[in-house]
């Protein structure tokens, strides 16, 4: 199921914190994976309000995915949305040529989807651990292969880790660290692949985010919060702005990285 908007100009700047820059990444193209709620849909909406014709995928979600394509277009950007598992390679393929295809290449990639079952190793499925692997890993290494070739000279790679890579305050984070420390070193390895191409690729690690799979608002809402220095959550538009700068020329010197937004959660 393909979800567009028609061509439009480059949306004026969208309110709230932080703002949006117009005009900033017009004429780029982007892809997003798992783009259709929380922090993928503030990065959808951030780079569609900055001038980028984004393409997101979502796995399940299509209420929220039309609804976002239908914000976006009210706004006056671009949006497409394409059903596509991030763990079915076949799917991914076929999302990256389609998009390039339409396009004629790809200035920004963001492997967004992910997922996480937040328990013991020991008490894990079989299922759970695959998933985790297979999406978190797989469909991360997958997205960046398969746009990387058609990514244009000045191309941006962000991955959508999390601090979770390297922070462990309870025992129930094991596994999900476990993939999201693979990111994280796929990354830095990258790094020294694509930045001779004038390519750079790094990895935006957040911490607690206020979105409808962890809300600030929860039964652990107040013990997570108070544990962050800031005291409170983090939002996905202030994720979305991060990745945007990454995503732009005064992110150009930045390549390699593994960057922590978590109010000092981690520190």
């Amino acid at each position: 199921m393909t979800t567009t908007t028609p061509h439009r100009q480059p949306p004026p700047q969208t309110p709230g914190f932080p703002p949006a820059i117009p005009g900033r990444h017009t004429a780029r193209v982007a892809v997003v994976t798992g783009g259709a709620r929380g922090i993928g849909a503030g990065i959808v909406e951030r780079l569609s309000a900055e001038g980028a014709d984004v393409t997101f995928t979502y796995a399940s979600a299509r209420s929220d995915a039309d609804a976002l394509v239908s914000h976006i277009a009210e706004a006056g950007g671009r949006a497409t949305a394409i059903e596509a598992d991030s763990s079915d390679r076949a799917q991914l393929r076929t999302v990256i040529d389609g998009v390039t295809t339409r396009t004629g290449g790809l200035d920004i990639v963001v492997s967004n989807a992910g997922s996480g079952v937040i328990r013991p190793v020991l008490e894990l499925t079989d299922d759970e651990i695959d998933q985790m692997i297979d999406l978190n890993i797989g469909g991360t290494l997958d997205t960046i292969r398969f746009s990387v070739p058609h990514l244009r000279h000045g191309g941006r790679v962000i991955t959508i880790g999390s601090v979770s890579a390297h922070h462990f305050p309870n025992d129930s984070t094991s596994l999900y660290g476990m993939t999201k420390g693979a990111v994280a070193s796929l990354v830095r390895g990258m790094s020294r692949e694509l930045g001779p191409r004038g390519i750079t690729i790094n990895n935006v690690q957040p911490g607690p985010v206020d979105t409808p799979a962890n809300p600030a608002s929860g039964p652990t809402g107040d013990t997570l919060r108070s544990t962050i220095p800031v005291g409170r959550f983090g939002t996905a538009a202030e994720v979305a702005s991060l990745v945007s700068h990454i995503a732009s020329e005064e992110g150009a010197y930045i390549n390699g990285a593994s960057l922590d937004i978590d109010g000092g959660y981690s520190a």
